[in-house]
């Protein structure tokens, strides 16, 4: 479960947020963590705000965004793109949505820091800057 002590807002498209349900309505559960990861997801899309594609900020990340983020405890900076679970590819930097981290970011925006529970504890991390945005590139797929 997200744990902050006031949540942020999050933004999604309504694009992304029917993707996200239809996924969420369907996403094979194999384990306990997943199962969390998915009510984490259902939880934060039932208080998003939604927005039309083309007025959401450019530092929002949605799907298909591609983002840097800084690991708070260990100071390890990555980058990496938040896709669907069909094109998921770690070795490509292509992160599924419904990845602990790719589920944990979407929705917020640069300079939020963002927690979520792993099998070895707390992680904490702050998107640093999105990089890439469909939306904002003007790459709409509605």
């Amino acid at each position: 479960m997200i744990k902050q002590n006031v949540p942020k807002e999050i933004l999604i498209t309504e694009a992304n947020l029917k993707r996200l349900e239809g996924i969420i309505q369907y996403a094979p559960i194999s384990n306990e963590h997943q199962k969390d990861n998915l009510e984490r997801l259902s939880e934060d899309l039932e208080r998003a705000t939604v927005v039309d594609s083309k007025d959401i900020p450019p530092d929002v990340v949605t799907i298909n965004s591609t983002l840097q983020i800084r690991d708070l405890d260990s100071g390890e900076e990555m980058m990496f793109t938040v896709v669907l679970p069909s094109n998921a590819d770690v070795s490509q930097g292509r992160i599924s949505l419904l990845a602990p981290v790719g589920s944990a970011v979407v929705g917020y925006r640069s300079g939020d820091v963002v927690e979520w529970c792993v099998p070895a504890g707390l992680k904490r991390l702050k998107i640093e800057r999105v990089l890439y945005q469909p939306e904002a590139a003007g790459d709409l797929d509605e």
